[in-house]
């Protein structure tokens, strides 16, 4: 994501989350429906991770609305709450890789399904990819703050 998008940043940071966090409940349903045998508590843990992620992508979508509506000027404390909720779309998605990951060790299903490893490794790269968008546009601001 390039940061030359000015007074639309707000606007671009949150079409990547709201991206992001419907790809990472789509995901959920891949690795339910990919794993044959899945343990049961891994399933539940799946379905409850997409009702979250769903969750969060209608929030997103909310302050997109508010975005759009605020038009040319964007409030500091309206910009103020998108990084906020930057801020826990970035660390739900740190949790969702952490899921991933513990799929792929403590699942005998998973372990034992090479499609599933190469799938759970492509997720978790994805994940991982707005992991480093939302730390760069977090932690950018934060210089700014500081100096």
């Amino acid at each position: 994501m390039q940061f030359y998008y000015g007074q639309q940043m707000p606007l671009r940071i949150l079409d990547e989350a709201e991206f992001w966090k419907h790809q990472e409940e789509e995901h959920t349903v891949v690795i339910r429906e990919l794993v044959t045998g899945l343990e049961q508590p891994f399933v539940e843990a799946l379905q409850k991770w997409e009702e979250a992620l769903s969750a969060t992508h209608q929030q997103i979508v909310r302050y997109i609305e508010s975005v759009v509506r605020a038009g040319a000027y964007v409030s500091n404390e309206l910009y103020q709450q998108v990084l906020h909720l930057v801020s826990f779309c970035l660390q739900q998605s740190l949790a969702f890789i952490q899921l991933c990951r513990q799929l792929k060790t403590d699942s005998a299903a998973v372990r034992q399904n090479k499609t599933a490893n190469v799938v759970l490794n492509h997720i978790i790269r994805e994940s991982e990819y707005f992991v480093g968008i939302a730390q760069a546009l977090l932690y950018r601001k934060q210089d700014a703050y500081s100096r």
